[in-house]
């Protein structure tokens, strides 16, 4: 047995020590935490699900497939590999999504390829959007998200340019 261990065991009786020193009522405190954080999870849990059937259903219907092969020309015209189209997309709405489609980049053009490595830094360094704002707005209970979603989706543009150009230049 190594020390990580007792990580666990040490914590949890340090926490009870310090409320009987602090004389805290421990359970107490403990329960009107999870009684917050069940409030919290009723509250987000509408946009939640809601924005995974959405993404459900936009992968089932093929939108992803159609919306990657519009968008392929002019991603070539910029330099980005269109084989990480659907990354793109697919992205700021899920992240177990994209690393299925990241996967399938990998298999299919292998992970030192341009697509691979471009593919590699966009996962890296980009967040699943959608579901962020979903979640965090949520959680505050905002209703003006109007200006939040266009810099973020801004964001997700520059960043999956900026992985291209620093990919290439890299290579």
């Amino acid at each position: 047995m190594s020390f990580s261990d007792f990580i666990i065991p040490v914590l949890f009786a340090g926490v009870l020590l310090y409320g009987l020193f602090r004389k805290t009522d421990v359970f107490g405190e403990f329960t009107e935490g999870v009684r917050e954080g069940l409030h919290t999870v009723y509250d987000i849990f509408p946009s939640l699900f809601c924005l995974v059937v959405t993404v459900a259903a936009f992968k089932a219907s093929g939108g992803a497939e159609l919306l990657t092969g519009l968008i392929a020309p002019a991603l070539s015209a910029v330099g980005f590999p269109p084989e990480c189209g659907s990354l793109l997309i697919l992205r700021p709405f899920s992240g177990s999504g994209a690393i299925a489609i990241f996967e399938q980049i990998l298999k299919a053009y292998g992970p030192d390829s341009f697509a691979g490595r471009v593919a590699s830094v966009i996962l890296g360094s980009s967040e699943t959007t959608f579901y962020t704002l979903s979640v965090y707005f949520a959680a505050v209970k905002a209703k003006k998200t109007r200006y939040a979603l266009a810099a973020a989706l801004l964001g997700d543009i520059v960043c999956a340019l900026v992985s291209a150009v620093t990919v290439r230049f890299l290579l």
